[in-house]
């Protein structure tokens, strides 16, 4: 059934307030250059104000004092982005499989399934694991021996939670993650590579996401944890006894190497290789591609190895021109060594 609003019901949901006509009907949501009649968009910054003069949508969301466009019907927020979630998920609403246990599910008896959960086709779950209510367990899905996923949580087709791991409420983790893997510990002997035996846990905090393929090591002794609330994209690797404290950004491509510990509310970009054994400050940002080998206290830091980000913006400038420098350099040692010979 189509969905339809005004845009007066909108701005109650969004706690906004309408400028222009907020009887007007809104059927659905879109890009700003995709949008059309009975579309509400969005739009954000400064440089996005050629977009508002052309939308052609019934609707704008856009930052309360921001702007003002005559002729157009706004919903003014204070933060356009999640409004413009808030409203999507009225138009979009996600997906959720009714409540039950598939009949092509291997659930050992032996387990709990919570009240409204749902578990699909295919999914195995092993003797005393826990599975919290209204958890959303996808096709496919592997849940070992003991392991527990908290109330609310959704994991898609192909996760695997592995032995003893434990799962907070409410988090997502997203197609063929691995949690609880064995962590990569070995110590060389008598010529060859001996395995350690990775005998500890992950815990996953309430409130985290995991993007597809990111994989967590469980610890060698204890526990690999990542915080509460903390967010990590596409192919991640978190190594074992890795701790991240939380609220943390970890974007696509990061790997942490062994015991780091990361405090809470740090940024780090894309393709960051962070060295194990250090100790990351509460608040730390760090660019993308950059080779962490110490301990950062606090600041933003780029490069590899990491400086300073503004040190690294100075260097950065630099590195093209190196090839000239170094002719130019070449060529004033020559006439240094002239001057010293007329000498």
């Amino acid at each position: 059934m189509a969905v339809k609003a005004t845009l007066k019901e909108l701005a109650g949901v969004t706690g906004g307030r309408v400028i222009g006509d907020g009887n007007a009907v809104i059927t659905g949501v879109a890009p700003v250059e995709e949008a059309r009649t009975g579309d509400i968009t969005f739009i954000t910054g400064a440089k996005h104000l050629k977009g508002l003069a052309a939308a052609k949508a019934s609707a704008v969301i856009v930052k309360d004092g921001e702007y003002d466009a005559p002729g157009v019907n706004l919903l003014l927020v204070k933060n356009p982005r999640i409004a413009f979630g808030k409203v999507t998920d009225i138009f979009k609403p996600a997906y959720v499989p009714p409540p039950g246990v598939h009949p092509r599910a291997e659930v050992h008896p032996g387990a709990r399934i919570g009240a409204g959960a749902s578990v699909g086709a295919f999914v195995v779950i092993e003797n005393g694991a826990v599975i919290g209510e209204r958890a959303v367990i996808h096709p496919g899905v592997y849940i070992g021996l003991n392991a527990q996923v908290g109330p609310d949580s959704t994991l898609y087709s192909g996760v695997a939670v592995r032995e003893g791991c434990v799962i907070g409420s409410r988090v997502i983790i997203h197609c063929n993650s691995v949690v609880g893997s064995d962590g990569f510990g070995y110590e060389f002997d008598e010529g060859r590579h001996n395995k350690l035996p990775q005998r500890g846990i992950v815990r996953i905090e309430d409130e985290v996401e995991l993007g597809a393929c990111v994989t967590v090591d469980r610890a060698a002794i204890g526990e690999t944890v990542i915080g509460r609330g903390t967010k990590i994209d596409n192919l991640v690797q978190i190594a074992h006894n890795v701790r991240i404290g939380a609220n943390c950004i970890i974007v696509a491509q990061v790997g942490v190497a062994g015991s780091t510990v990361i405090g809470n509310g740090v940024v780090i970009g894309g393709q960051a290789g962070l060295v194990g054994h250090i100790r990351i400050g509460d608040g730390v940002m760090i660019g993308a591609q950059t080779g962490v080998s110490g301990d950062l206290a606090s600041g933003v830091w780029s490069g590899s190895p990491a400086i300073p980000h503004t040190e690294w913006l100075r260097a950065s400038s630099v590195f093209a021109r190196l090839p000239e420098l170094k002719k130019r350099i070449a060529e004033l040692e020559r006439l240094v060594a002239e001057l010293k010979e007329k000498k």
